[in-house]
């Protein structure tokens, strides 16, 4: 006979079945019994965050940076709604992430308990599955589903609500070995007939282009589409969730498209006779206005998730299937595309619009950006939160490799970066990791510089402190007759200050002959944070730009 489990012990003999050596979160009333058997397991770290937003995001840091499921906790009520932005922060951009959530008794659900909340109604659209746990028997189950679903098909966050009777409750643990769902059954390889189409478009394009997405870096494909483009001679580029997918340093790469992309990438789409399209979506900002979006392509469009395909714009070929395995049967029979010219012409738009800034003795954020990109040779895990800081790391940071940017690509979640790079360096400690933030959002979540400074991880944080909420006030700028309403952060920010009050390291810089020193600095720190409080100019803009609703060929574009 098995040994008897109590609700809390079978959920950390889960998570250890599933190899989880951290969970991120804060403990409330209702997991005072979980949290008691955390106090006698060895073999997971308990990480206390000070908001359980942060929590969320540390889970998925870790998740994006090491391809695999991790795990945040909060408490019922205010506790799990503060979970909400950091769940659908994973969903939007397809990260494996189980969020635990407790609950009040059983017996009180739906009296409107003390901390009670329908957190499972509130989640449901943005969760691949959730579960209110209401017999202990079936904790070990459900978590064997949760993790399986999480990380399988086109990944995503799963929650589970355990109610606090539950967690008190014995049970035999009895862990399944094999997983199977008749309603979950995701599709991987691709249907040779559609590959067998998409590869006769492929041989008779002149003007081919490859845009790859964030599943190229989910399904762990980038080899295989690095082959593919080599082989066929294809260019690619990569949206912003699909930065590393392909080598930044390759003569193929045209950098990322859409309202703050290249423009030549911009151009190629407005020009293209086939479009492949491999783990993206099409979204509003790739596309500019639909109706002028690549007017004389075709278009394979390559997903997992079949709902994505045709969902934004008309597709000539539709494959279902896992990127890595739909590129590995593509690569079989690749054709060499007829496309010589086509290269050509790219490499004249390359030349005659780089991408490029003032270069005096200002200091300039993509400079900035430039020598960290310099000093750690483009191998660090570069964390972002989101405005203009983002789309300058997205142009000027050359990522060589997949898993080094993350970044709230779909939601654009505002104080995502710090917690993010924290569980980023957790899942990869024997890299770099920078997060690259703007004034604005790294005070969304910059309590988390005491969580980092407790467990002695040394993140670097380079604040571009243009004392304004940089994106916003560039739309009001060149759109609002510079009407700046509500984006000036006055006072402005000392954060080299902050950073020292909370037991971090931190320095501000103004000149251009500062930014290498500090940011050497910086790399020798092994022990705690690093806050580097760089001083830009508030008038400082993001171009290209094309504006919201435009098409694509309406760029704005100059020396910001």
């Amino acid at each position: 006979m098995k040994k008897k489990l109590t609700g809390a012990q079978i959920v950390l003999e889960a998570l250890k079945k599933e190899g989880i050596q951290h969970i991120f979160g804060i403990p409330g009333g209702v997991l005072i019994p979980l949290m008691d058997a955390l106090y006698d397991e060895p073999e997971i770290k308990f990480m206390l965050t000070r908001h359980e937003q942060a929590a969320a995001h540390m889970a998925d840091g870790f998740a994006r940076a090491t391809g695999r499921p991790a795990v945040c906790l909060a408490t019922s009520g205010p506790g799990a709604t503060n979970l909400v932005t950091g769940i659908a922060t994973a969903h939007m951009d397809s990260i494996p992430m189980v969020a635990i959530t407790g609950q009040v008794a059983t017996s009180l659900i739906g009296n409107d308990a003390f901390q009670e909340v329908d957190i499972t109604g509130i989640t449901r659209p943005i969760t691949k599955n959730n579960y209110l746990v209401k017999d202990v028997r079936e904790l070990a189950q459900v978590f064997r589903e949760a993790f399986y679903v999480a990380a399988s098909g086109r990944p995503g966050p799963v929650l589970i609500d355990i109610p606090v009777d539950v967690q008190k409750a014995s049970a035999e643990f009895d862990y399944p070995k094999e997983i199977e769902l008749r309603s979950y059954k995701p599709k991987y390889e691709g249907h040779p007939i559609q590959i067998k189409k998409a590869l006769e478009l492929i041989a008779h394009s002149s003007r081919p282009i490859i845009y790859a997405g964030g599943g190229v870096v989910r399904s762990r494909a980038s080899a295989e589409l690095t082959e593919f483009a080599r082989m066929t001679g294809i260019p690619v580029i990569l949206t912003l969730m699909g930065l590393g997918g392909f080598p930044a340093g390759d003569e193929l790469f045209c950098g990322m498209p859409g309202m703050h992309g290249t423009v030549y990438a911009n151009h190629s789409l407005m020009e293209t006779d086939l479009i492949i399209a491999v783990g993206a979506r099409f979204d509003d900002r790739v596309t500019g206005k639909v109706d002028t979006f690549a007017p004389h392509a075709r278009i394979i469009h390559i997903d997992i998730d079949s709902s994505s395909i045709g969902k934004n714009v008309r597709v000539d070929v539709p494959i279902v299937g896992d990127i890595k395995h739909v590129m590995r049967q593509m690569l079989l029979e690749a054709p060499k595309a007829s496309c010589a010219p086509w290269r050509e012409r790219i490499a004249e738009w390359k030349r005659k619009y780089p991408l490029e800034y003032k270069r005096d003795d200002k200091l300039h954020p993509q400079f900035i950006i430039e020598e960290i990109n310099r000093l750690t040779g483009g191998e660090a895990i570069i964390a972002t939160e989101v405005g203009q800081h983002q789309m300058w790391v997205a142009q000027f940071y050359r990522f060589k490799e997949p898993d080094l940017l993350i970044t709230s690509g779909g939601l654009g979640t505002m104080g995502f970066g710090f917690p993010a790079a924290i569980g980023a360096q957790i899942g990869r400690p024997d890299k770099v990791v920078f997060d690259i933030a703007g004034d604005g959002s790294f005070q969304m979540n910059i309590q988390e510089l005491t969580t980092a400074v407790e467990n002695r991880i040394p993140v670097k944080v380079a604040v571009l402190n243009n004392c304004h909420l940089g994106m916003v006030r560039q739309w009001q700028e060149l759109f609002y007759n510079k009407r700046y309403s509500g984006t000036f952060l006055s006072p402005c920010t000392d954060f080299a200050a902050i950073a020292g009050a909370f037991g971090a390291r931190g320095c501000r810089v103004s000149r251009p002959e500062e930014v290498a020193p500090a940011l050497e600095a910086s790399l020798k720190e092994k022990e705690v944070p690093f806050v580097i409080d760089f001083r830009i100019e508030p008038d400082e803009k993001v171009f290209p730009m094309v504006p919201a609703g435009a098409s694509l060929d309406e760029m704005l574009s100059g020396i910001s």
